[in-house]
């Protein structure tokens, strides 16, 4: 094998290795409950999903007959094929169409499941995978973050709907946040402000600070920053975020590089200010686009709509003890111009007549009943 081949399998082995996270059932529980009208006579795929252990299959199997659901299609990918939870092996590709309880014992078991073997991988990108997609009316699992833009766009491109499990911070590519502006993806309505606990094989790294092992030894880790992202209506988008706040020019300072004023917290935005406002990008678990109109992020990067007003030259770095790096991350970031030195890390710039504090992405909103 060429050794850019072989480069290429073990990195892929590897983030498969990462991607390996079995959601927990409480979790998929409190987001499916808000879209059981969705899914009568309806076709469901979870292509990422081993139904010997999957939460996702356990979740459809015993609520088929409540939900009204036409066929439950699951599949996964071969190096994901391993049943840490129990004692279920293979080496191979699987998958499975279920037509819901056919023994009246309300207990979907292997036999009844009829498990079946794919020729190749499983990769949701196979033709065969893509096959199964095109008879599903709606696409629910945990698919990989390192793949998190591929599998978006195919869902995109076959016109599914779905509900998905991502990272927050994914609303940050550029293939992503369009179809968050425009409308065409949201975030579920179970906001989960803190960590996820997901089930990870036995022989995941255990580095992070928070995990835990079982009493039959089956481990767990904790990731930040996770959310639903769907494109199925549900009420809670369509509820008012409540402003209490009235604008002043202290409170909310602007930006130096885009026509902007900063707001540091969702609950703060204020009231009654009829601009565009700069708010972090967990506004996205409150937004309701009947009051707010989303125009863009600050990235620095012109394909996400939202171009800064100014761009620094020669922009630097002043770390805290002193030492001075490149500073180009000031062009990526909205920046909030001060006349004092700040003791935190800064930026200075040739065309800046003072320092800069850089900001994490903000998306930029307007309201729309001013």
């Amino acid at each position: 094998m060429p050794k850019t081949a072989l480069n290429r399998n073990l990195h892929q082995a590897k983030n498969a290795k990462k991607d390996e996270f079995y959601t927990q059932l409480t979790d998929i529980e409190n987001e499916l409950k808000h879209y059981k009208a969705h899914f009568k006579n309806k076709v469901v795929y979870c292509n990422c999903d081993d139904p010997r252990m999957s939460n996702f299959f356990h979740y459809f199997s015993y609520n088929f007959e409540d939900l009204g659901l036409k066929k439950l299609i699951t599949t996964c990918y071969q190096n994901q094929n391993r049943d840490l939870f129990s004692k279920h092996t293979s080496e191979q590709a699987i998958y499975l169409e279920y037509y819901g309880d056919k023994n009246n014992n309300k207990t979907p078991d292997v036999e009844e499941i009829g498990v079946q073997y794919l020729k190749g991988d499983g990769d949701f990108r196979s033709a065969e995978s893509i096959a199964l997609l095109q008879q599903a009316d709606i696409v629910v699992t945990n698919p990989p973050f390192s793949l998190f833009r591929e599998y978006v766009a195919q869902l995109i491109q076959y016109d599914k709907k779905f509900i998905i499990l991502g990272n927050l911070n994914a609303i940050t590519y550029k293939e992503i946040f369009p179809l968050i502006k425009k409308n065409k993806l949201w975030f579920g309505p179970s906001i989960h402000s803190g960590d996820r606990e997901f089930g990870v094989p036995d022989n995941y790294p255990l580095k992070a600070a928070g995990y835990r092992i079982d009493e039959n030894g089956r481990k767990f880790i904790r990731v930040k920053g996770v959310r639903w992202f769907t494109n199925l209506d549900h009420n809670k988008r369509h509820e008012d975020l409540i402003l209490y706040k009235t604008y002043s020019e202290e409170d909310y300072p602007k930006y130096d590089n885009y026509d902007a004023i900063n707001v540091d917290k969702t609950k703060e935005i204020p009231m009654d200010y009829k601009g565009a406002m700069g708010v972090p990008i967990t506004f996205l678990d409150k937004y309701n686009p009947e009051q707010f109109e989303i125009l863009g992020i600050t990235s620095g990067r012109n394909e996400l709509e939202c171009v800064p007003i100014k761009r620094y030259k020669n922009p630097k770095q002043i770390n805290k003890n002193g030492s001075v790096t490149n500073g180009s991350k000031a062009n990526t970031r909205a920046t909030i111009l001060m006349k004092n030195e700040p003791s935190e890390i800064y930026y200075t710039a040739d065309n800046v007549d003072g320092f800069l504090k850089i900001l994490y992405a903000r998306i930029l909103i307007k309201n729309k009943r001013l």
